[in-house]
């Protein structure tokens, strides 16, 4: 049976009528580059979703194709390119939406602040790109951070619980700006930082400055969200914080989310990525 006899069972008809918001592929694993303020690049892995609409009228998607596009924007998929790329699946699916997600890790050399050891730190980074009427792009990172009780330290006669958190900053933008700002601010706004590799002179002074800045998570999305408010580049964006408490059997959690945009607007510039380019 040649490819040209081949039934194509995803673009029968379908009688049940009802249309499905999103189709697709999840979790495709694809090298990308992304900008890195101090090396200029930085290779890494994407986690890519594509979706579409489906109307009701058709049995199922062409899965392949959401990869034939990935395939042809390969080495261009950067955040310029983005738009161009949810309208190549909108045309080759014949839909009237697109969805594309990417999730990558972000790494940063950082010394340790007294003996100034170098190590990598890791951040999960991610953007979410939508084009139906209009483009919308929604960009992320998770950072890593520590924080101390300020209740604890203020009741306790010896010292004071600390606990690993995260903060998880998104937003959209309107020009470009470096990952590595958002981090700074994050970071900025916690009892400490977080290091790969800490010698015991740099233990000591981290712990000891964590001690003397407590937060609770309310404190850290209030001072992230003024530092982000000083930028005046982000019209949309979400700050949440969560404690994982070291002792209570649950997290403390705080959210801030920020609106100066009636409605979604087209983005462009910011970190962008590019799939064995840049981002």
């Amino acid at each position: 049976m040649n490819v040209l006899s081949m039934p194509d069972i995803q673009s029968l008809p379908d009688g049940r009528k009802i249309p499905i918001d999103k189709v697709g592929v999840k979790g495709l694993r694809y090298p990308i580059s992304v900008k890195d303020r101090k090396k200029g690049l930085q290779h890494t892995v994407g986690l890519f979703d594509l979706f579409v609409n489906l109307p009701h009228n058709f049995k199922g998607t062409h899965m392949s194709r959401f990869i034939e596009v990935l395939n042809e924007f390969r080495g261009e998929i950067s955040m310029e390119k983005f738009e161009e790329v949810l309208e190549k699946i909108k045309k080759k699916l014949n839909a009237k939406s697109a969805h594309m997600n990417v999730e990558f890790p972000y790494f940063v050399e950082k010394c340790a602040p007294v003996t100034a050891t170098p190590g990598l730190m890791s951040y999960t980074c991610f953007m979410r790109g939508a084009l139906s009427d209009r483009f919308d792009l929604i960009v992320g990172v998770e950072v890593p951070v520590t924080t101390v009780c300020p209740c604890s330290k203020q009741i306790s006669d010896y010292g004071a619980h600390n606990q690993r958190g995260l903060v998880r900053v998104q937003l959209r933008f309107k020009k470009f700006f470096w990952i590595e700002e958002i981090i700074e601010i994050v970071e900025s706004s916690v009892s400490s930082e977080i290091y790969s590799l800490l010698k015991r002179p740099d233990e000591k002074f981290v712990t000891e400055r964590a001690y003397e800045n407590p937060m609770f998570v309310e404190d850290v999305v209030r001072i992230a969200v003024s530092r982000l408010k000083a930028k005046n580049n982000f019209p949309w964006y979400r700050i949440e914080a969560e404690n994982f408490e070291s002792i209570h059997n649950h997290s403390a959690y705080a959210m801030i989310e920020k609106d100066f945009s009636p409605e979604p607007e087209c983005f462009q510039g910011a970190a962008g990525i590019r799939s064995n380019g840049s981002v």
